[in-house]
């Protein structure tokens, strides 16, 4: 049957497969990007995880021995709290019998809620200089220091010394841990201590202009008096000691509730505050000590009358609505004894408070997703381990069993078979077929299905049976319906009570067939998978496939033979017996890979299957990323369907029973799972040689490489394959790692739409010839 040109001047209208292939086309495009989001949101969510442990544009950089000329002297020798008004620098100083509990580096689980705890038996207020990155991981310390009457400032958001940072990075630490104040507690601040600061006196040129800047925005920067040094661990009695004050003097003090092992500052806390108490000394915050001063407290007269100002400059500052970049403006100087222990607090409004509680919420997401993201890799690569070690058992066992000298599957299969090729649009690998077949040792008769081509399959496929001499091939044409329904018409015309199945761009060697139908001298089989070659190597992608084909279809055939829960019979080449094909319903059309679905049948219905290593076949694989992908999608989607489908197999009993607790499981592990994790280990590895440790993380990704390779080496021993296609298998793990993950997650959307597609026609070149010209 011809097909009539369209007329002159009249548009050819769209087939009803181009029709179908339009509709994917336009369903498949969300589907990609969404695919394409969620990878890039995993790796946001990984690097949010690495830069809230500064693991991400961490800076271990600490200045010392820098020079301090630049420095006004009243500043080096001034107070510990130190604003700007106006540009002017003041400090104020702590009044004498007054300690300013101070507290750097947290929140921390473990030690904060202690300090808390003491604070709050002794009625005891603290200044907490927070790192935002640890606000953002413990959110609820933090509400629960703020409504417990302490007060807050910031620490930076990654604890990095700021004399080496540029003037976006300093905006962002602070605006960063701003945010995450406002998420945490709904509040802003005013305060603001710079990491690895002490007292006034260490402020240097490179520093100096830092708190400038920062004055100006409306920040109060805080030193220390006393430090307790803590974290030098140095014992109970030396951090009491270290952080009194001499002579009845008021003190900035310096604590650390956080940054390391804090048992000693534990236990420390109480002793000190005790003993203060016993020297006379009162207890308040920063803001406390400001009040109090600009209050008429004696010390620092000058300084009193500054601090004044600079809190009915800053008050005005934000009754004018002109506040800070990061912060509230100010102190409110009107504000009563109940509200000056937080009076450098600002209640958080508008997108401040917003996008608090999304940073908050990102950071929630980023703790639980790592960390299970950390386990679920452990798992996956124990799994993968595990089957590659079983594999490799397994596999060398199917060889060693069906290549002995004595094996036989029963008396000699003689009798023809039927070849089954479906075909649509095969203009360019039809005739190579036909040739191959042409060769075969075993008796067969050759039954083209041509499903509604319009390229002259049908005319080609006559004209190259003629051209060789060929009486036994029948080409039979039938309306577009697809590969399930070409199969399904050749079988109810088949002759023979054996039919092989091949594609129509795939060519085979002259014994495949013969190799092909022996096992069905055992009345138990009822299917052969046979040995599917990629032909066309000599190209990247190509030779990517090559390997594959070799290590991940052909090595696992061997096994799940043994095994006897072989899951799929590879369209390329396969052969059935006639009675159970009809016997299970022929080729389902309920699915994308009816090679699967009837395979999976096959067991169900008692039907052992079994793998050929011998019958080889020569197919053309895709030669773009985008015929890959096409293929892959279409593979993925259909096992996933197959499964799905037959479910029930899960509780039958007998050889379905035995797909269903073995089969089934293994294909849902290492098809479906393992695969959507396996970027995981490329993502952890760039992550982890970057950021932690490269040499480990490196040699680690090298060793699994290591193990893949050796697994693959063997398994092209057995395919007596040459090695040298092994040199591009890193650069295969690791696209192909990216690109399975895309297209099983590209799947499970499908899945999870209710999306259906038709049978996908790849563009062929015709390249994969004879067997001889395939061969590597």
């Amino acid at each position: 049957m011809t097909t009539t040109p369209p007329s002159r001047g009249r548009r050819r209208a769209p087939t009803r497969m181009e029709r179908a292939a339009g509709r994917a086309a336009a369903l498949q495009k969300p589907r990609v990007i969404l695919a394409l989001l969620l990878l890039l949101a995993l790796t946001c969510v990984m690097l949010l995880d690495g830069y809230l442990r500064a693991e991400v544009g961490g800076d271990e950089r600490v200045r010392t021995g820098a020079s301090a000329s630049d420095v006004p002297d009243d500043v080096l020798n001034g107070g510990p709290i130190l604003s700007f008004v106006g540009g002017q620098a003041t400090t104020v100083s702590v009044p004498d019998k007054t300690i300013a509990l101070t507290f750097d580096d947290g929140p921390n689980p473990t030690w904060t809620p202690q300090v808390l705890k003491i604070l709050q038996e002794y009625d005891v207020p603290g200044t907490f200089f927070l790192v935002g990155s640890m606000i953002s991981r413990y959110p609820d310390i933090v509400e629960d220091l703020v409504d417990q009457g302490n007060e807050v400032g910031i620490h930076t958001f990654t604890h990095v010394d700021l004399s080496y940072q540029s003037d976006a990075r300093i905006t962002r630490e602070m605006e960063q841990t701003q945010l995450a104040l406002a998420g945490a507690a709904g509040i802003t601040t005013t305060l603001f201590r710079a990491p690895y600061s002490s007292e006034t006196d260490a402020i240097d040129n490179y520093s100096w202009p830092i708190y400038q800047k920062l004055g100006e925005d409306g920040y109060t920067s805080v030193f220390v008096d006393t430090d307790s040094d803590d974290w030098k661990k140095p014992g109970v009695s030396k951090i009491v000691k270290w952080a009194t004050p001499e002579d009845g003097e008021g003190a900035s003090v310096l604590f650390h509730d956080a940054g390391g092992e804090r048992s000693q500052t534990i236990k420390a806390l109480p002793k000190y505050i005790e003993k203060m108490q016993a020297k006379g000394y009162t207890f308040t915050t920063i803001s406390g000590v400001m009040a109090e001063q600009n209050a008429g407290a004696p010390a620092a007269g000058n300084q009193q009358a500054a601090a004044g100002d600079q809190q009915a400059t800053a008050g005005d500052q934000q009754a004018a609505g002109n506040q800070p970049t990061g912060a509230p403006a100010g102190q409110n100087g009107a504000a009563d004894a109940a509200s000056q222990l937080t009076a450098a607090h600002h209640k958080a409004t508008g997108a401040t408070l917003y996008e608090g509680k999304a940073l908050i919420a990102a950071v929630r997401v980023a703790e639980w997703t790592v960390p299970a993201l950390s386990v679920g890799l452990m798992v996956v690569g124990v799994a993968v381990m595990g089957r590659f070690g079983m594999m490799l058992l397994l596999a060398r066992r199917h060889y060693r069993q069906r290549n002995k000298r004595r094996f036989s599957w029963g008396p000699t299969v003689t009798r023809p078979v039927s070849v089954i090729v479906p075909a649509y649009n095969e203009k360019e690998c039809i005739a190579n077929t036909l040739k191959s077949l042409a060769q075969s040792t075993h008796p067969i008769e050759i039954i083209i299905v041509d499903d509604g081509s319009s390229d002259g399959t049908s005319e080609i496929s006559r004209e190259a049976a003629r051209a060789l001499g060929m009486t036994n091939v029948r080409v039979i044409r039938q309306e577009n319906a697809g590969k399930p329904a070409a199969l399904n018409n050749g079988v109810r015309n088949a002759s023979h009570d054996i039919v092989v199945m091949m594609d129509g761009d795939t060519v085979f060697e002259a014994e495949t067939v013969a190799h092909l139908v022996q096992p069905f001298a055992d009345p138990e089989v009822g299917a052969v998978a046979g040995n599917a070659k990629v032909g066309n190597r000599n190209t990247i992608i190509g030779a990517w496939q090559h390997i594959e084909y070799v290590m991940g279809f052909n090595l696992d055939r061997r096994m799940y033979d043994l095994l006897r829960c072989m899951p799929t019979i590879p369209g390329a080449i396969g052969a059935f017996r006639r009675e159970a094909v009809l016997q299970v319903g022929g080729m389902s059309e309920d699915t994308l890979a009816e090679d699967t679905d009837i395979t999976i049948a096959m067991h169900r219905a008692g039907w052992r299957v079994v793998y050929q290593e011998h019958a080889r076949a020569w197919t053309e694989a895709p030669g773009s990323l985008k015929q890959l992908w096409s293929q892959r999608y279409r593979w993925s989607y259909g096992t996933m369907q197959a499964l799905w489908k037959h479910r029930k197999s899960l509780t039958d009993k007998g050889p379905s029973g035995r797909f269903g607790r073995v089969g089934m499981p293994l294909v849902v592990i290492f098809q479906i799972v393992t695969p959507v994790f396996a970027p995981l280990i490329d993502v952890f590895t760039i992550y982890a040689m970057i950021f932690v440790d490269w040499k480990a993380s490196l040699l680690a990704w090298l060793a699994v490489l290591g193990i893949q390779l050796f697994c693959a080496a063997y398994a092209f021993r057995l395919d007596k394959e040459k090695y040298r296609y092994l040199l591009m298998m890193p650069l295969q793990q690791l696209a192909y790692r990216q690109m399975m993950y895309l297209v099983l997650i590209h799947s499970c959307i499908t899945a999870l739409t209710g999306g259906r597609l038709r049978w996908q026609k790849l563009k062929r070149t015709g390249e994969v010839g004879t067997p001889a010209g395939a061969g590597g």
